[in-house]
C-alpha cells in the first residue's frame, strides 16, 4: 500500500476541481491559472464536492504489480502540487554574478548577456512568468514542472564556478569555493 496514495487532497476555497473519468483527465483552476493533468489508468481519481477532497484509489489486486504502487503516489503527489500551485503559484529565484553580466526580458525572451561573444537568448514557455530585478531572475507560475524546468535551463547556461564564484546560480544555493594556486614562497 503507498502511503502517501492514501491520502486525501483537501481542496481549499477558491479552487475548481473537474475529475473526468472516462478521459482519466483532472482539471484545477484557481487564482494564479489553470492546470489539466492526465493520470495513469490503473489509479482512480475521484473528487467529493460534500468533502472538498481528492481521493487516490486502486485496486488491491494491482498494488503489489509492477511499479503500479510508485504511480499511485506518484499521481497523488502531482495532484497535491497542481492544488498548491493554481492556489499560490511556485517561484524559483536566480542570481547572476559577474561584472558586466545581467538579463532583460524582450518581448517574450529572456536575453542573457553572460561573458560570452553574443547574448543568450531563451523563449520563456507559456504559463511561466519573468521578473527581472537587478542581478535576481524570479521565475514563477502556476507549473511547479515549468518554473522548475526553465530555472533549471537559465541556470545551465552558465554555471557557478568555484575559484571566482562567477556564474548563474539559485539565490539560496552555496557554491563551494576553492582556493586558487599558490604563487611563490
Amino acid at each position: 500500500m503507498s502511503r502517501i496514495g492514501r491520502k486525501s487532497i483537501a481542496v481549499p476555497a477558491g479552487v475548481k476541481v473537474q475529475v473526468n473519468a472516462s478521459t482519466r483527465v483532472v482539471d484545477l483552476q484557481g487564482p494564479k491559472g489553470k492546470l489539466a493533468f492526465t493520470h495513469r489508468p490503473e489509479v482512480k481519481v475521484s473528487y467529493s464536492d460534500a468533502d472538498k477532497a481528492i481521493t487516490c484509489d486502486m485496486d488491491p489486486a494491482l498494488v503489489e504489480v509492477g511499479n503500479n504502487n510508485a504511480y499511485w503516489g506518484t499521481t497523488r503527489s502531482v495532484i497535491n502540487g497542481m492544488v498548491e500551485g493554481v492556489l499560490k503559484g511556485y517561484e524559483k529565484k536566480l542570481e547572476i554574478v559577474g561584472v558586466g553580466w545581467g538579463a532583460r526580458l524582450q518581448g517574450k525572451k529572456l536575453v542573457l548577456a553572460l561573458g560570452f561573444a553574443n547574448p543568450i537568448e531563451l523563449n520563456v514557455p507559456a504559463g511561466v512568468n519573468v521578473n527581472i530585478n537587478g542581478t535576481i531572475v524570479e521565475v514563477s507560475g502556476p507549473d511547479k514542472q515549468s518554473v522548475g524546468a526553465f530555472a533549471s535551463q537559465v541556470r545551465s547556461q552558465r554555471k557557478p564556478e568555484p575559484y571566482n564564484g562567477k556564474g548563474v546560480k539559485y539565490v539560496d544555493e552555496v557554491v563551494q569555493r576553492k582556493q586558487g594556486k599558490a604563487f611563490g614562497s
